[in-house]
């Protein structure tokens, strides 16, 4: 493998990366709608109580991407278990 396929893959895996964890931010943020939040914050619509859910959002999906990424990389490892290329 030479120099510029290496900065290739590299490029794809940040790219790849960076499509799962926006994707998993947007699936969340579904997901907490869902929420009946008018039992959790005095004012569910003002822009505090939609400031948290953003917040939520970010960090529960950076988390669950961060996860599956790991995973990936884990199950793409196990490769060099068995001595394979």
């Amino acid at each position: 493998m030479n120099e510029e396929n290496i900065y290739q893959t590299v490029g794809w895996n940040g790219l790849f990366s960076m499509f799962v964890t926006l994707g998993l931010i947007v699936v969340t943020w579904v997901v907490l709608k869902e929420i009946r939040w008018e039992k959790l914050v005095k004012h569910p619509l003002g822009p505090g109580a939609q400031l948290l859910k953003l917040f939520l959002s970010i960090v529960i999906g950076h988390q669950l991407a961060s996860f599956i990424l790991d995973y990936w990389d884990w199950t793409a490892s196990l490769k060099w278990l068995f001595g394979s290329n």
